[in-house]
């Protein structure tokens, strides 16, 4: 597992040298948010697609 330090260092050397510091944050909040999504993910599960449709056509029906 990557070190937050190392991962923001990746995230700066894949920018153009002309990124704004909001271009920065908002990579870094996407960054986090995805983090954050997988470690729910992982610790609620997750729903089949077939779910996901079948909750739609319940709901859109």
């Amino acid at each position: 597992m990557q070190t937050a330090v190392s991962e923001v260092k990746e995230l700066l050397n894949k920018l153009p040298e002309e990124s704004s510091y909001e271009d920065i944050q908002y990579h870094l909040y996407v960054i986090a948010k995805i983090q954050q999504g997988i470690a729910r993910a992982e610790t609620e599960g997750t729903v089949s697609h077939e779910e996901v449709e079948k909750h739609f056509d319940r709901v859109f029906d």
